[in-house]
């Protein structure tokens, strides 16, 4: 099982490392290669993931669910922990709900439970990301525009692919082919991207961040849990919502804070430490859910 669990997490944490050794050595702007993935890398993973024919959208609407409950529960049960602490809500509790779905999550389910796991890691991706770019923007700035969300290209993919999987529209093979080998390409680059970003962020705030390495997985972990036991999950699927669960912050939590203002330093040091835990975290996880 150790055996096992380090083939799944050491390719994660070295492409990590790997990014984060050059972003402190070279110092890169990553906007622009992070701005192709998420515009043109990204969407072609979901929507060749999505479109196969390998992908049943009902058999998926259960996880579809519990991802969406874990996200919103552990929002929730993050409040009263943001009140005891004395930070602003809308400082503490975006991190501990929006999970690091794409650049960890993705990656870890695919080497924990194999190719054929993309499609449903992509519908936990989908959600979080859908809800994150919805909700999360709504709970930093109460005024934004939500109207014209289907223009971001990640949920414009999976719109797409969902409509061919639907209409099971025959989709031209070397098309979806040529679609796939876009899509291979952000998986190591969000890794690599993760350790770059995380050479801006600082270790501030210490007592807030290193609750909050704890509330997020913890916190996540137990909604999964409940999930699991209300929509009859079982198997492979009640495992990666478990540890869709227990992922940490993402880092667009970071990027959100800075558009509006929202404390980003204290908001930077909680993703840091959350994604540094994520070190212990995850391999428990792994041992608890692949026994």
């Amino acid at each position: 099982m150790i055996e096992r669990i380090a083939g799944i997490v050491f390719p994660i944490y070295a492409v990590v490392a790997v990014g984060y050794a050059y972003g402190r050595w070279k110092k890169p702007d990553m906007a622009f290669a992070n701005q192709l993935n998420m515009d043109i890398f990204v969407p072609a993973l979901v929507f060749a993931a999505l479109a196969s024919k390998s992908f049943d959208i009902a058999q998926n609407i259960p996880l579809l669910i519990g991802a969406t409950a874990v996200t919103l529960g552990t929002g929730l049960l993050a409040w009263p922990v943001a009140r005891i602490l004395g930070v602003a809500s809308n400082t503490f509790v975006p991190p501990m709900m929006f999970k690091n779905s794409g650049n960890m999550g993705l990656p870890l389910i695919v080497l924990a439970f194999g190719e054929s796991a993309l499609p449903a890691a992509v519908v936990l991706f989908f959600v979080e990301n859908t809800l994150h770019y919805s909700l999360g923007t709504w709970m930093l700035d109460h005024k934004a525009k939500l109207w014209n969300l289907w223009r971001v290209p990640v949920i414009a993919a999976a719109i797409g692919g969902l409509a061919v999987s639907m209409t099971q529209f025959p989709l031209w093979q070397p098309l979806w082919l040529g679609v796939k080998m876009l899509g291979d390409v952000s998986i190591p680059l969000l890794l690599f991207s993760l350790g770059v970003r995380l050479t801006d962020s600082r270790f501030t705030d210490l007592n807030v961040s290193i609750v909050g390495a704890l509330t997020s997985p913890v916190a996540g972990v137990l909604v999964a849990l409940a999930a699991n036991f209300v929509l009859g999950l079982e198997g492979r699927d009640a495992a990666m919502l478990i540890l869709f669960g227990a992922l940490p912050p993402a880092v667009l939590n970071y990027i959100f804070a800075e558009r509006y203002r929202q404390e980003p330093e204290r908001v930077a040091s909680i993703v840091m430490i959350g994604n540094t835990a994520s070190l212990a975290i995850i391999p428990l996880t792994l041992a608890w859910v692949l026994r």
